[in-house]
């Protein structure tokens, strides 16, 4: 199951997804609500921490999650306070019942990863791509457009037209026809 323990919280806050299964893991705490609380209302322990990005909307909550679970955290950049284990791209990392394929996306933040299961259709996007074709900002630092582009085509690559679920860093998830949501970011990206 996934579980978007930030819907319906209105603060500056990434959506904070629970991934339950034979490995407990929480795709982003998010920042400033009561996560650790949301965990609990669905599972009794945590086994592991997945950052998309290091951003402070998706990592504010980051300490209290560790401290409440005793947990270890992974993502791109372990030289990133908090980050316990890198993830590179190519590696497989096991959430809930599917393994995951990590994709290096940068081009929003440098750091930036993407998480794939073939399998079960499911991709974790982070802020690269969001509903309805939008895509990631590259306004802030590390941000860069072309380099965003070339991402979003990594990301058009490695799945493919039977994708079900595209679970985003911020909005809703789309769970109808997502193939079509990042042609049309990929498109828009280039546009713009």
């Amino acid at each position: 199951m996934i579980h978007n323990l930030a819907q319906g919280v209105r603060s500056f806050t990434s959506n904070a997804f629970l991934v339950t299964g034979e490995r407990t893991v929480l795709v982003d705490p998010g920042n400033d609500f009561d996560v650790v609380a949301a965990v609990r209302e669905h599972a009794d322990d945590l086994d592991a921490v997945v950052l998309t990005h290091t951003h402070p909307d998706h990592v504010g909550n980051l300490d209290a999650v560790v401290e409440a679970f005793d947990v270890e955290v992974w993502g791109f950049d372990p030289s990133f306070p908090g980050v316990d284990h890198a993830i590179a791209d190519g590696d497989t990392f096991r959430l809930g019942d599917e393994d995951y394929l990590a994709l290096h996306t940068p081009g929003h933040k440098d750091d930036h990863l993407c998480l794939y299961a073939a399998d079960r259709g499911v991709l974790f996007a982070g802020d690269l791509i969001f509903a309805n074709g939008s895509f990631g900002r590259t306004d802030l630092a590390e941000g860069d457009r072309p380099t965003l582009v070339e991402s979003i085509e990594y990301v058009l690559d490695a799945v493919d037209e039977d994708l079900a679920e595209m679970h985003t860093g911020h909005g809703p998830s789309v769970v109808t026809n997502p193939y079509h949501d990042v042609e049309l970011a990929s498109q828009a990206a280039q546009m713009y």
